[in-house]
Parts: structure tokens; C-alpha cells; sequence
């Protein structure tokens, strides 16, 4: 058997995490397949994402990659020219802060990789990256 990730749900603290992850996956070409009462769906024809506010008992709870459970979700495109991009398009107007002195080169993670990493809205840890096939 093989398999593929079908879909992911991102819980978000506020309204605030829905429209920027709205504004994120446009960018990114996604398009909205789904949208009610706080929630969203988008799709690109492979991985679908779901976006909706967290309950309301578990909001203060909050997140921290290191603990159990996700720790980033990567993104791959089709250039390194493609992640510079994102980061002067995308990540400097939003005055979003890169981590780890990115975008770079990674040799550790494949001879070609390159990425920048940057924190969403609910500081999930989020990555943009290229890795020539």
C-alpha cells in the first residue's frame, strides 16, 4: 500500500490566524474550496488544509513545537529563486521575522536544500523550501 497526506487542520487562536493563513495559501496557489462560520478549506490538488478556531477551553493551553506533536510543516517549490521570493514578497511586507538566518542553504538536509523558516500567526513553525530532484 502506499499513501500521501490527504488533508491537515490548523487550529487558530482568533480570526487573525484564519485571514492570514487565507493570505499564506493564496500565495501559495491554494484555492479556497470551503468557507463557513469561521472555518476554511484550501486545496492546491494534492494536500488540502482546514483552518478554524481552536475551542474555546483549549485556547490557553497554547502550542510549542517542541512538545508532542507537529513541528513544522514545509512547503516545497520549484526553485530556490521561488523562496527568495516568498521571503521578499511575503514574509518583509508582513514584517514577519525569518528564523535561523534564512533564507540559506541547509547542505545537512540534501546537497541543493535551501528554505526559510518563519513562525505563523499561533507560532507553528512553518517552512518554504527547494531540494533540486
Amino acid at each position: 500500500m502506499k499513501a500521501a497526506l490527504c488533508h491537515m487542520q490548523l487550529n487558530v487562536v482568533d480570526e487573525k490566524g484564519c485571514a492570514w493563513y487565507k493570505e499564506f495559501f493564496a500565495y501559495l496557489g491554494y484555492k479556497v474550496i470551503s468557507e463557513d462560520e469561521g472555518w476554511a478549506g484550501y486545496a492546491n490538488g494534492t494536500t488540502d488544509f482546514w483552518i478554524g478556531p481552536v475551542e474555546k477551553k483549549f485556547k490557553k493551553k497554547g502550542y510549542h513545537r517542541k512538545a508532542a506533536g507537529v513541528n513544522h510543516l514545509a512547503f516545497f517549490v520549484k526553485s530556490k529563486k521561488d523562496v527568495e521570493k516568498f521571503a521578499k514578497e511575503f514574509l518583509q511586507p508582513r514584517k514577519i521575522k525569518p528564523l535561523y538566518d534564512t533564507p540559506r542553504a541547509f547542505p545537512e538536509y540534501g546537497k541543493s536544500y535551501y528554505a526559510a523558516f518563519f513562525e505563523g500567526p499561533d507560532r507553528i513553525k512553518l517552512e518554504i523550501c527547494y531540494l533540486k530532484p
